[in-house]
């Protein structure tokens, strides 16, 4: 058992650095072509804290885990909102802009909304379980699409605005290594994390899905606790 933690904190560890080497990467070949700040705040890095979730899902669906697939992302959704929001709150007051109440908060509700509108949609297919289908995946990357169209218009509008982030420009093969180690950690990170929950469930005779709703839920949202708390 004490094996199977360390696989898991290690697993987060390099999860945690994998996605900083990509985002790292990928950010200063952005730069280089010219792309702004403001553009690469909203995608790259915005996107890049969200890998850790995407790989070990993938990994998950992989080894046909579902259980930790769902409950990752839910937690991580779960810990997002209450958990990282709240922490960066108490260390600073956050000032929320216009688009953000009025579109960003909204999208974030539809999103959720929608999850659970899919899963429960199964029902009326006479299934004696719920399900996400690979047209219900289609029609969630089909709104991912439209918030990434919502995300460019609003660099065309701000997109000389002071408030991106500062990227450090690298030379290409630097930047190139960073990718490549970056994506190499976050596939190490991700098999470490889900061997590791897979036989802890069995240990504890815990479901996979409450592993995945919270010790990996929890571990994969660590690149959006330290974005946050830095921003604070």
């Amino acid at each position: 058992m004490i094996l199977n933690f360390i696989s898991i904190i290690f697993g987060f560890v390099f999860l945690y650095f994998g996605a900083e080497g990509l985002v790292r990467g990928s950010s200063s070949i952005a730069q280089s072509f010219k792309i702004s700040s403001f553009v690469i705040g909203l995608t790259i890095v915005a996107i890049g804290t969200s890998i850790p979730e995407l790989v070990v899902n993938i990994i998950a669906s992989i080894n046909n885990n579902p259980a930790i697939a769902i409950g990752n992302i839910v937690g991580s959704n779960i810990a997002n909102i209450l958990l990282i929001l709240g922490v960066a709150a108490l260390v600073s007051d956050l000032p929320i802009k216009d688009n953000t109440v009025l579109s960003e908060i909204p999208f974030s509700l539809i999103a959720t909304l929608l999850l659970g509108f899919l899963a429960n949609a199964s029902l009326f297919d006479k299934r004696s379980f719920l399900i996400i289908s690979r047209l219900d995946g289609g029609i969630l990357l089909f709104f991912f699409a439209l918030f990434i169209l919502y995300i460019f218009k609003l660099s065309k509008k701000y997109g000389n605005a002071q408030d991106g982030i500062r990227v450090k420009i690298m030379s290409l093969p630097r930047s190139i290594i960073y990718i490549i180690f970056g994506i190499t950690a976050l596939l190490i990170g991700a098999k470490w994390v889900v061997d590791g929950a897979i036989k802890l469930s069995e240990f504890w005779v815990f479901s996979q899905g409450f592993l995945g709703l919270t010790m990996v839920a929890l571990g994969t949202s660590l690149p959006e606790l330290v974005t946050s708390l830095v921003a604070a």
